[in-house]
């Protein structure tokens, strides 16, 4: 199957062209077809697997053929990183058209609050928000979506995971009740299912089965003490001359400590959370992409959502919270057919949390022996698994990350 078969307007087959995307996904090819007949649609499909065109193009499609000078398309995701991203993808498919769009999220200075607001109140075709920031112009009175056809959820289990339910349904009841929802999420866990189930109308269901790591990526752990973690990843990122690599932890206090003692040993490293302002979030990132960088350190913000590539390492400095985010995480290596390497770190507390990652994947991770220099670890004896995964708790979480 090729795009050419979903008989988009010629202008988006352009920018389809210019990007040179040819072959659909199997998420493209079981969602554009649905939104095109106006579907509601509830998919379940991780990062990596194309889900972003899957949505876009057919909703641009329709921007197309029912041009307006109203609000068209909302889409709300969890985090800025992702709504520029996308702002950006769509910046690129939409370039042959006279699509407008505009990312809508928390940081920046009065200017930028402007601009959103001059977009919101002008009509921009494609308006691209995190809850809390669409949240405040909205109460500010200007935002009228009136005319509404396409509502979009990107990464709806992580807003809910960032307590943003409630935020959710407040900006839901100000839309029209007739129109096209689309909601996308990793995971299917109960609470996503009880949103589906007050925003969604007969929707059409799509499972891309959670995908296990890619071929071409090899991973393994270490069972490490605590107080040995700093010095196996100065042994691993200090190997061979890797030119770029992530180190994911669970905390912004590792972050920083972590990325303090990398800078201390001439590592040319940089941090990622919350506590920065977009503007410096931004620039790491763009340093990171263009080389001038070889290392970030960062909390799970940069799992989901960011678009990198040819990351050749992935150091999880902690066992990500969620078996889920294990595959989000290691994810960011081995794209697109390429090679990659992820290891993690694994202290006593978190074996059995190791161990539900590993039921997830469906097989055991390879074990690795510490270097003789560092010593002996714990040994990886995790307790056995009652009724297989611990139950998801979904207790409302500060916005932070």
């Amino acid at each position: 199957m090729e795009f050419k078969d979903f008989n988009f307007s010629e202008e988006l087959y352009d920018g389809l062209s210019a990007m040179g995307f040819k072959q659909p996904t199997p998420i493209q090819q079981q969602a554009i077809p649905a939104v095109m007949e106006k579907k509601d649609l509830i998919a379940c499909a991780q990062t990596g697997t194309g889900k972003t065109a899957a949505f876009l193009l057919p909703v641009m499609d329709d921007i197309i053929r029912q041009a307006s000078d109203n609000i068209s398309t909302l889409i709300i995701v969890p985090t800025r990183e992702l709504a520029v991203q996308i702002d950006q993808q769509l910046e690129g498919f939409s370039y042959f058209t006279p699509i407008s769009s505009i990312a809508v999220y928390g940081g920046g200075d009065g200017n930028t609050f402007n601009r959103e607001k001059a977009a919101l109140t002008q009509g921009a075709d494609i308006i691209i928000a995190t809850p809390g920031r669409i949240i405040t112009h909205l109460n500010l009175g200007y935002v009228n979506f009136g005319n509404l056809r396409h509502l979009i959820l990107d990464e709806a289990d992580r807003m809910l995971d960032m307590g943003f339910f409630d935020d959710l349904m407040k900006i839901v009841r100000q839309l029209p009740e007739k129109r096209q929802t689309l909601l996308f999420s990793a995971t299917m866990p109960p609470k996503i299912r009880q949103l589906a189930e007050k925003i969604l109308h007969d929707p059409f269901r799509i499972d891309i089965a959670i995908s296990k790591p890619a071929e071409g990526l090899f991973h393994a752990a270490f069972s490490v003490y605590d107080h040995q973690k700093l010095d196996l990843v100065t042994h691993l990122i200090s190997a061979k001359p890797l030119p770029s690599i992530i180190i994911f932890c669970s905390t912004k206090a590792n972050v920083k400590r972590i990325n303090k003692s990398l800078k201390k040993l001439k590592f040319r490293s940089e941090e990622i959370h919350s506590d920065l302002e977009q503007e410096e979030r931004e620039d790491v990132l763009r340093r990171f992409r263009n080389r001038e960088l070889q290392i970030l350190v960062a909390t799970d913000i940069l799992s989901r959502g960011i678009d990198i590539e040819s990351i050749s390492l992935i150091i999880n400095y902690d066992v990500p919270p969620d078996a889920e985010d294990y595959i989000h995480r290691i994810g960011r290596t081995a794209r697109a057919e390429t090679t990659g390497i992820a290891f993690t770190f694994i202290n006593e507390s978190e074996q059995s949390k190791f161990k539900r990652i590993e039921k997830l994947i469906g097989h055991e991770i390879r074990k690795v022996k510490l270097p003789a220099h560092i010593g002996e670890g714990p040994v990886y004896n995790p307790r056995p698994l009652k009724n297989g995964h611990k139950k998801r708790t979904y207790k409302k979480k500060k916005r932070s990350k």
